[in-house]
Parts: structure tokens; C-alpha cells; sequence
């Protein structure tokens, strides 16, 4: 198996997987409906494409910051009613995670998919952005290092240096795909055309901190 590790850091962030109506939560670590919609704008992929290569990919975790949830309102005019007509103005509650820090990985068989994975990442078609399209990356969505040929998931998440603020804890929280995983998470994206998504399982765990790799001058 490869893995190919992407870092998620930015001042906001925000990855919903059961928003509804007028408040939208956000999990906290990235979906993987989120992930994946992040490698479709990398590849330029439009929302009708085939997802079933992306999805295959094990995805795993490691929260390097767990970052703040907070609370925003967003108020939108002339919104259209279920019931029809027109309400004029409709207020949302919209939750984000402030300060994170993820270090992801996708594990895979197909070493050429990563590679174009790796290779699109640091030349997207479209913006990147972490789960709302007005939350840039702080940091490069791109690891120069990030195609890990021969780890699996787990040992790649284990051994890459740590990405948060100094000083690193002694260990950091993991969510990992599982077959086996007592949560189930409702964020495999079937198709973002028609917004259908399908369960999946995860476990959590700890892992320790890799140390912080230091530049050299």
C-alpha cells in the first residue's frame, strides 16, 4: 500500500456532515466528503464526474490542533419557501473550527492515482479551499514529502512530523477508516451532483507526536 498525506491548516475551517436548514455544524476533523471534494477541485473535476477512484481510498486523520469550534450568523435575502413564495430575509447559524491543524492521509493500492493526486495538489485546476469556499489553506494544501511510497496509512500518519504550534503535546487524537470502527460517519460522497453520500465506519485512537522537523539554515 502508499499513502499520500495532505496538510489541512487554516485559520477557519469547517466540515459539515449533518447540517440542516438553518444551522450548519461542522465535525471536528475533516470529512471525507470534504477531502475528496478538495481532490476533485485540485483535478478539475465537475460535480456529475465518477467519484468511485477517489472513494476507494482509505482515509485517515491525525489532529495535530484540534482548534476552537465557534459560531457565526449569515443572513440571506429573498429566499425561496418550500411551502412557495418568497421570505425576505433568513438567518443561519453557521459553525466552523478556528486554529486546526490535520495532517490526512488516503491509502491506496494505485500508485499512479496518488502520484496524479500529488501532482494536482500543487498545480489545481480550481481553488482549494477547507470546507467553505471562503476558508483558504494558512499552509499548502501540498506536502512536498506527502507521496509516502510503500507506508500504509497508519505508519505514515505515525512517522511524518508534527504540523501543529510548538510545543507538541506528547501524543495526538487519530480517526482512522474502519470496517470494524464503532462510529459511523454519513460522508462518503455517491455523488456531489445529486448530493448523496453513504455511511462509513471509523475508529479514534492516540498515537504519539512525531518530533517537529527543524530546518536547516
Amino acid at each position: 500500500m502508499h499513502t499520500l498525506l495532505l496538510r489541512l491548516k487554516g485559520p477557519m475551517q469547517s466540515w459539515g456532515v449533518q447540517s440542516l436548514f438553518t444551522v450548519r455544524d461542522t465535525g471536528r476533523e475533516p470529512s471525507k466528503s470534504g477531502v475528496i471534494g478538495l481532490l476533485c477541485a485540485a483535478l478539475g473535476r465537475p460535480r456529475t464526474a465518477p467519484l468511485d477512484d477517489l472513494v476507494r481510498m482509505r482515509m485517515g486523520v491525525r489532529v495535530d490542533r484540534e482548534g476552537r469550534v465557534e459560531m457565526d450568523y449569515h443572513t440571506a435575502m429573498n429566499v425561496l419557501k418550500a411551502s412557495g413564495g418568497i421570505k425576505e430575509t433568513e438567518v443561519s447559524r453557521r459553525y466552523y473550527l478556528a486554529d486546526a491543524a490535520f495532517l490526512v492521509g488516503l491509502e491506496s493500492g494505485d500508485l499512479d492515482l496518488l502520484r496524479q493526486l500529488h501532482d494536482a495538489l500543487h498545480d489545481p485546476v480550481w481553488p482549494l479551499y477547507l470546507g467553505r469556499k471562503a476558508f483558504v489553506p494558512g499552509e499548502p494544501v501540498w506536502l512536498e514529502d506527502g507521496l509516502r511510497e510503500g507506508e500504509d496509512l497508519l505508519h505514515a500518519l505515525q512517522t511524518y512530523p508534527y504540523i501543529g504550534l510548538e510545543p507538541a503535546p506528547e501524543r495526538v487524537r487519530v480517526a482512522i477508516e474502519d470496517e470494524n470502527g464503532e462510529i459511523v460517519r454519513p460522508d462518503t460522497p455517491v455523488s456531489f451532483a445529486e448530493r448523496t453520500f453513504a455511511p462509513r465506519r471509523v475508529r479514534m485512537d492516540f498515537i504519539p507526536t512525531s518530533p517537529v522537523r527543524k530546518e536547516v539554515a
